[in-house]
């Protein structure tokens, strides 16, 4: 004042007063920057892993569900019977061995002995086709075996102990009545061909009942592929349950020691959804590989049938867990404070705000409902986050399309609560103010948010 007492403080002094205080003490607090970048790298370090694991978690599922369990094996290839590839490879396969025993003399055999050379000669160049006509015939009945349900029980029956045998030899375990022979694992198809020579004879080509047993034995693998397979096989086995538990916590605990959870978040999802997608890739390169390695004799149309059916498990997860991957990475990206996911928002509550507004124009009230929604909004949308994971981890082989159902039941639920919640009257309730940015947690969820929560159109409070 003018005489030199001192006037009253002003308020904007101890105001601006108290904000420098508050940003020395944050200053305080604040981590080092090397910290930082200490945690972004081992972040970043466990991520990587947990992406380049993923991949073989899917292998390892497989060995441990296809592979190790015979029933689970043989519900998938008992589908391959029925293939048309199939049964034209398996029909060709057992023509030829009942024709090595079948020629023009042995059918010649109800001729009297005294008149065959004058038969045989009257034949003459008519006896390769005559042969032709058998195989032929013995090919339509053969076809005919293939394709009944007679075929389907003995390649059921087969390939469970093929499995058996597959089984015990990759990890020692199991058992079954074929076994190591030659240093190969085969199969006999004598029950099929003698249910041929049997039909035969029935339809009047009694000489094939004159056809000795036939062991026409089937190489599954060579116990020198076994060798070379066996600790590994083994080792994935093992690993079925407990690789994907640890890929999915070295990913987990990768976001959370990072400095911006929500976006490393989002990389680390998009990052396990790429690995597997390069699994799938690479089937489908090895399958192409696999079939031009193949001998000329052998039939490429049925050994894809039977490669794609072996696979198709590995498929559908891999499949799977792309779309897991990107669900996840998309609500995360959306439930942050970004200005397209905010835009994202803002529509979906409108759209719900404007089907409540016409509700209440038409009468529609919800009583105590909607207030109760409303107090506990929160606590209810983490139990429905948890009710859609407590369905995918309870679903037996959850496909890429029961994590689409589930998330559309999840976005269903939600907005069946925002739309009783809501209140055109009523204030809007206030978010966790939470920076996605923020060391922090993730706090409430915000889908579907709504704007206008205490923030600007950007997002920014």
């Amino acid at each position: 004042m003018a005489d030199g007492t001192p006037g009253p403080a002003d308020p904007r002094d101890d105001e601006l007063h108290r904000l420098r205080e508050r940003v020395a003490a944050l200053e305080r607090t604040r981590p080092p920057a090397g910290h930082h970048r200490v945690r972004a790298f081992f972040s970043a370090l466990l991520i990587v892993i947990g992406c380049v694991l993923a991949p073989l978690s899917v292998v390892a599922a497989w060995a441990a569900q296809e592979v190790g369990d015979t029933d689970r094996y043989v519900s998938t290839v008992a589908p391959i019977a029925a293939n048309s590839d199939v049964q034209d490879a398996v029909a060709n396969r057992v023509t030829d061995a009942v024709m090595a025993h079948i020629d023009i003399n042995t059918l010649l055999e109800g001729v009297a002995p005294a008149e065959r050379p004058r038969v045989a000669a009257a034949l003459g160049k008519l006896g390769g086709a005559l042969e032709g006509a058998v195989r032929s015939f013995v090919h339509d009945k053969t076809r005919q075996i293939v394709a009944s349900d007679r075929f389907q029980t003995f390649w059921v029956n087969a390939n469970r102990k093929i499995h058996s045998a597959v089984d015990k030899a990759l990890t020692g375990s199991g058992g079954g009545a074929i076994q190591l022979t030659d240093n190969a694992v085969q199969i006999d198809l004598a029950p099929v061909i003698e249910q041929v020579k049997a039909d035969l004879v029935a339809d009047g080509l009694t000489v094939a009942g004159k056809i000795p047993e036939i062991h026409t034995q089937f190489t599954v693998v060579k116990s020198d592929d076994i060798g070379k397979l066996k600790t590994g096989f083994r080792l994935l086995q093992l690993a079925g349950f407990w690789l994907p538990v640890l890929a999915l916590v070295l990913v987990a605990a990768g976001v959370l020691l990072a400095v911006h959870r929500r976006r490393t978040l989002v990389a680390a999802a998009l990052g396990v959804a790429f690995a597997t997608l390069v699994l799938g890739l690479g089937l489908t390169v090895f399958r192409t590989v696999y079939l031009d390695a193949l001998p000329a004799s052998a039939s490429r149309p049925a050994a894809g049938a039977v490669y794609d059916a072996m696979v198709r498990l590995m498929r559908t997860t891999i499949r799977m867990v792309v779309a897991l991957g990107i669900v996840i990475a998309i609500g995360a990206w959306l439930t942050g404070r970004g200005r397209r996911a905010v835009l994202v928002r803002g529509f979906w509550h409108s759209g719900i705000r404007a089907v409540r507004s016409t509700a209440d124009h038409a009468g529609l009230r919800t009583g105590p409902v909607g207030p109760w929604l409303r107090r506990h909004r929160r606590w209810i949308l983490w139990v429905l986050v948890a009710l859609a994971l407590l369905s995918y981890l309870l679903w037996s082989y959850p496909t890429a399309w029961v994590v689409v159902g589930i998330v559309l039941c999840l976005l269903l639920a939600l907005a069946i609560v925002d739309f009783l919640a809501d209140a055109p009257d009523a204030p809007a309730v206030s978010e966790d103010p939470e920076d996605p940015e923020d060391p922090g947690g993730p706090g409430e969820p915000r889908w579907p948010g709504k704007p206008g929560n205490g923030r600007s159109a950007d997002g920014t409070g």
